[in-house]
């Protein structure tokens, strides 16, 4: 198993920092740094600059959404930072929401059609094929090609998932699954879907990869590590698909105590509803040292997951503090 890297989670890094503390990821050992959308800074602009810093870390998009941008235009980019990076890119997609897709004027209808057509378009454009696709959802009109060859055509793309389609899509037409949230137990149970859409479509499912997330703090004081993530879980639990997520993972009672205490006394209440029991069940590791991170990661390799992103949860100051968690990484 793979040790990624996330660093927007629950922070937000000065994106001219950004390309540096990569520089010391790539040093300790990491391989890949994956950067989301939704509304922080752009994951192709940053993976871009942090390119130029880096030799060999693989720069990952988790997720771009595909709203944001035609599968044309995400074609071009990706053969682009392809090109520019020597075919680092892992290309992770998601279908977002009601509320992101809003943002960008679309409309969240058909998520696994658009799935489907939207990578099947990208795919050809970032090999540098003519395009003239005809989808019922999209279309790219007559006599598109790159006006160059790509050096890296084969862009492996990665699709978002956590329910029922959705994973046995990827398992039809991904490189691989991007899960957030979920428990090594709930990872297993989406890797059976994966492969069995896999097995559904004539492909092999060993070949197809999983990720999965762990959110970590390190701090001496494990009770700051703890009290950084329970902000960050605060906000899954009161959302609601990643709500209706950890209730069919068992713990209903724990979302609903804190959906009533949101109710009654805001978000700050909520916190103090979310209990050290329940956190220490959810994908997060509140660590006073590097070996405990190690050790509960151990959980996820045993259910099938190839490559895991641990996105960095900072107790203090985030630049200074995403620095001392890579550098404890390195010399561990």
């Amino acid at each position: 198993m793979i040790f990624d890297v996330e660093i927007n989670s629950a922070a937000h890094y000065p994106a001219a920092e950004v390309p540096g503390l990569i520089e010391i990821a790539e040093q300790a050992g990491f391989g890949a740094f994956w950067k989301g959308e939704s509304n922080s800074t752009d994951p192709f602009v940053m993976l871009s600059a942090v390119a130029s810093r880096t030799k060999k870390i693989k720069l990952g998009t988790a997720i771009y959404h595909i709203y944001g941008r035609s599968p044309v235009t995400l074609g071009i980019q990706s053969a682009t930072l392809q090109d520019l990076s020597g075919g680092r890119l892992l290309l992770g997609l998601g279908v977002a929401n009601k509320a992101i897709a809003g943002w960008h004027g679309g409309v969240f209808d058909r998520p696994l059609k658009r799935a489907r057509e939207y990578i099947e378009v990208t795919r050809k454009v970032a090999r540098g094929e003519r395009v003239e696709y005809e989808g019922e959802i999209y279309q790219t009109g007559k006599r598109f090609q790159l006006s160059w060859k790509p050096s890296f055509p084969d862009v492996p793309i990665y699709l978002a998932g956590l329910g029922p389609q959705m994973t046995k899509l990827v398992g039809k037409i991904a490189d691989g699954i991007v899960i957030n949230m979920a428990t090594p137990a709930k990872v297993k149970e989406i890797v059976g879907r994966v492969h069995e859409g896999a097995r559904e479509a004539g492909r092999d499912p060993s070949k197809i990869e999983i990720i999965a997330k762990s959110r970590v703090s390190l701090n001496p004081d494990k009770n700051l590590a703890r009290a950084k993530l329970r902000q960050v879980l605060t906000f899954y639990n009161i959302a609601d698909h990643y709500s209706d997520m950890l209730r069919g993972m068992g713990f209903d009672a724990e979302v609903s105590a804190i959906h009533e205490a949101f109710q009654k006394g805001g978000f700050k209440a909520a916190m103090g509803a979310l209990t050290d029991e329940y956190m220490d069940k959810l994908p997060v590791v509140p660590a006073s040292d590097v070996s405990e991170i190690k050790e509960k990661m151990k959980a996820f390799e045993a259910v099938g997951v190839t490559r895991m992103v641990i996105p960095y949860v900072p107790v203090t100051e985030p630049v200074a503090d995403a620095r001392r968690f890579f550098e404890a990484w390195g010399n561990s």
